[in-house]
């Protein structure tokens, strides 16, 4: 009889015959199983490992983004970095006090000035009312400082009045029907810090070369649909705006006589004729930040039968009195990237 051996292979008994032939036994099947286990196990332990290392280095590339892009987004600390928000209101008190409310709400708001134009002051009753909710509203220790500017004369040029005691560089216009989140207004002005020469805002509008003829361009405005149709724009509207409180000074004393008696007589388009000033000044585009904003009042002016021909004869008007055009289109949005997976 040939000589059999007997040896043990990972675990398993094995016998062999002279004539080379092997037979694997069961008694090793149990130790295989356990080490098979074995195996699976670290090997799942060490893609968990990999997967939370990952994720963790995923949110600390997140956190830094903005650093690694070379822009360093500030936010509102201190009394010094704050902003002023300046409300534009017109006999709709109810609205106003909504305003006032939520804006002296954020924690950003240094300030709040009401532009009031019409013949009558408004109320003690008012005054002692908005002044009491500043101070209930603010989350902060410091609590903004609450004032009307009084205009004699109902005038949009009124809107962009210089403003004596200014605390803050920045000033976030806004209609006394326009709501911002406060946190996309604070988006909004650490966007704004770091180019505070133009402006920003969240109601972008365009323009575009029409036709030319014997030399002489025309150009028309874009409403909110071409924004959305052609991707770029060149305005956002000082409705919800950020902009810096030189362009006061500047529109009411640099900027053509001509443009102020044109929004005098037209009872329109100065916030065309500020991003006109602006980009003029700058030599930059706006910044349109996305965000949310909420229009608590009924439709405006915008709402009238003619207001696209009117915009379009306000802004070629603005562009011969300048005698050239100084608005510059962008494709840019500025977002927040922590609520944005699809840009």
């Amino acid at each position: 009889m040939a000589a059999i051996m007997v040896g043990l292979r990972d675990g398993m008994v094995v016998t062999s015959s002279s004539g080379g032939k092997e037979k694997v036994g069961r008694g090793g099947g149990v130790y295989n199983s356990r080490r098979r286990i074995k195996q699976f196990i670290v090997g799942a332990k060490t893609r968990i490992l990999f997967f939370i290392s990952f994720l963790f280095l995923f949110f600390i590339i997140c956190t830094r983004i903005t650093t690694f892009m070379g822009w360093h987004p500030h936010y509102a600390t201190s009394r010094g970095d704050g902003y002023t928000v300046l409300i534009n209101t017109w006999k709709r008190n109810s609205l106003l006090k909504q305003a006032v409310g939520h804006y002296a709400s954020c924690s950003g708001t240094d300030a709040i000035r009401v532009v009031w134009s019409e013949i009558d002051p408004p109320s003690h009753k008012l005054l002692v009312y908005l002044k009491n909710i500043v101070r209930s509203k603010s989350q902060t220790a410091h609590k903004p400082n609450f004032k009307f500017d009084l205009h004699e004369e109902d005038n949009l040029n009124n809107r962009f009045k210089p403003i004596e005691d200014l605390r803050t560089d920045a000033i976030f216009s806004v209609d006394d029907d326009v709501i911002v989140s406060c946190s996309t207004l604070d988006l909004a002005f650490s966007v704004w810090q770091t180019a505070p020469s133009t402006m920003v805002g969240f109601v972008p509008r365009m323009h575009w070369l029409d036709v030319e003829k014997d030399g002489v361009a025309y150009y028309k405005y874009g409403g909110w649909w071409s924004v959305w149709w052609m991707g770029t724009y060149s305005m956002v509207l000082s409705k919800a705006a950020f902009f810096h409180k030189k362009y006061l000074d500047l529109y009411s004393y640099e900027m053509p006589a001509s443009v102020h008696e044109y929004v005098t007589r037209e009872r329109n388009c100065e916030d065309i004729a500020m991003s006109l000033l602006v980009a003029n000044v700058s030599g930059a585009p706006p910044i349109w930040v996305k965000g949310k904003i909420h229009e608590i009042g009924s439709a405006g002016i915008s709402g009238l039968k003619g207001h696209s021909k009117k915009r379009n004869q306000c802004l070629n008007d603005f562009v011969s009195l300048y005698g050239a055009m100084p608005l510059i289109s962008t494709n840019v949005k500025a977002v927040n990237a922590k609520h944005e997976w699809f840009w």
